[in-house]
């Protein structure tokens, strides 16, 4: 039996299985990138909220609408059910006319998991169940086309689940990215941290590495791509794909740590 290539073949099927969501639990008084997340989610649903990244009193009482027409306990406070009842993206109520909307997504869905089959497939280290570290294992030739990948999907905006052009969140646009050339990875930003050789020290970073921080739960939550002098592409819940430093006011104190990818 080819060990290589079943190996090969599981990590591939687990980077196109559904993965429970990391989820912060909200309510009044919450603010800033979950907060956005959040508000942008409703608001794509139908619900009549700003998502200015503060959870106010019009944000809590769009999460009780959802709550109520998807019959969750009405209280206000996203919890994990919450989030969950978001990721399956459901049918707003009739008020809200996002019926057809959401069919056209599950069509698309379809439609993009059925291209997924012909994605290349190169050789990729076993990440360690127990420690989150492995060999590197991208070459550097290919450094400069995943970056210029990468960047050519600037703007794209973000949607929650998204793992396509037409809009992603940060794990999925990684995972693309590093897909279109012939690199596949797992679905979710704490899976992908299971790859790569760990360097906390942001100075150990090289162009191409993928770099971690803390937003919705303890641990790596959220994830880009490192591009060199301390910037990094990534996919921002306000604004979808763009550039950001590490030593922003709001990344640097949730910067978790950087996997070093590429070979030396």
């Amino acid at each position: 039996m080819n060990y290589k290539k079943l190996l090969i073949g599981l990590i591939f099927c687990l980077s196109l299985s559904s993965v429970a969501f990391a989820a912060p639990i909200l309510k009044i008084g919450a603010y800033g990138h979950d907060v956005r997340i959040l508000q942008q989610e409703l608001e794509d649903a139908g619900y009549d909220v700003a998502v200015s990244g503060e959870f106010d009193e019009a944000t809590r009482d769009a999460v009780i609408s959802f709550q109520q027409d998807n019959a969750l306990d009405a209280t206000g406070i996203v919890n994990r059910e919450t989030w969950h009842a978001l990721k399956k993206e459901p049918a707003a109520p009739v008020r809200h006319q996002a019926e057809n909307e959401n069919a056209k997504k599950s069509d698309d869905k379809k439609s993009n998991d059925s291209k997924k089959e012909d994605a290349p497939v190169v050789n990729m280290p076993k990440p360690s169940s127990k420690v989150p570290e492995s060999a590197p294992f991208v070459p550097k030739s290919k450094v400069k086309n995943i970056l210029g990948t990468a960047a050519r999907y600037k703007g794209v905006k973000y949607v929650f689940g998204g793992d396509t052009p037409k809009g992603f969140d940060c794990s999925g646009f990684v995972m693309y990215v590093f897909r279109q050339h012939g690199f596949v990875l797992p679905r979710t930003s704490d899976e992908q941290y299971k790859f790569g050789k760990k360097t906390v020290d942001r100075k150990g970073l090289v162009p191409g590495d993928l770099v971690f921080f803390t937003t919705y739960e303890p641990g790596a939550s959220h994830v880009g791509i490192y591009l060199g002098d301390y910037k990094f592409i990534h996919v921002s819940s306000s604004k979808g794909v763009r550039i950001d430093s590490l030593d922003d006011s709001y990344w640097k104190p949730r910067y978790y740590g950087g996997k070093h990818i590429v070979m030396d």
